[in-house]
């Protein structure tokens, strides 16, 4: 069971403002999904091969080839700031 405690600590994580009425209406409905996430678990799947698809598909997958279409050059054209060959973009943090 998910209460608001644990909806404010994810909240206070994410640097998330939330007040009470959303932080009680949050913790509802991720204790309904994580009710559906149990009934979904308890389902026996034994009698059911293992698929990536529920179609009878074959992969088709490309060869890995390296295509050379545009020069390190003509890709930094439109740079607004570039280093050498690279893209200059400020700090993320």
């Amino acid at each position: 069971m998910i209460d608001k405690k644990i909806i404010n600590n994810i909240a206070k994580l994410s640097r998330i403002e939330l007040d009470e009425v959303h932080a009680v209406q949050y913790a509802k409905d991720l204790s309904r999904v994580l009710e559906y996430f149990n009934q979904i678990s308890n389902i026996n799947t034994n009698h059911i091969e293992p698929m990536t698809t529920p179609l009878d598909q074959e992969k088709v997958l490309r060869k890995d080839v390296v295509n050379n279409i545009y020069t390190p050059e003509e890709m930094l054209a439109n740079a607004p700031a570039k280093a050498g060959n690279l893209f200059k973009v400020p700090p993320v943090v």
